[in-house]
């Protein structure tokens, strides 16, 4: 059983950055594919970046590519979501998420946090 803990969220004025923390904990996720989600009211829930378990290979939306950088510390069992730039249309739940590989297929992802919300205002 992996328990996943999102944090790092909050109210931020437009132009302003964040940076989203989702730590881990039960099994090892060394070696597991983590993705940071999105999820705004009433749109569908969407990848906005995801990295395998070096952090060399990682997944960008085209929406956040620039802006959003993920990274990861193994020893910590977390994974960072540094968000810079930040648009309005940026608000929304964020969800860190482990999956086996680096993927955008959200039905793939094994393991869930329980959101933290994240609104830029204009």
């Amino acid at each position: 059983q992996v328990q996943l803990v999102e944090s790092g969220g909050g109210l931020v004025q437009a132009g302003g950055s964040l940076r989203l923390s989702c730590a881990a904990s039960g099994r090892t996720v060394r070696s597991y594919a983590m993705g940071w989600f999105r999820q705004a009211p009433g749109k569908e829930r969407e990848l906005v970046a995801a990295c395998n378990w070096s952090g060399g290979s990682t997944y960008y939306a085209d929406s956040v590519k620039d802006r959003f950088t993920i990274s990861r510390d193994n020893a910590k069992k977390t994974v960072y979501l540094k968000m810079n730039s930040l648009k309005p249309e940026d608000t929304a739940v964020y969800y860190c998420a482990d999956s086996s590989t680096v993927t955008t297929r959200d039905q793939l992802y094994d393991y869930w946090g329980q959101g933290t919300q994240v609104t830029v205002s204009s």
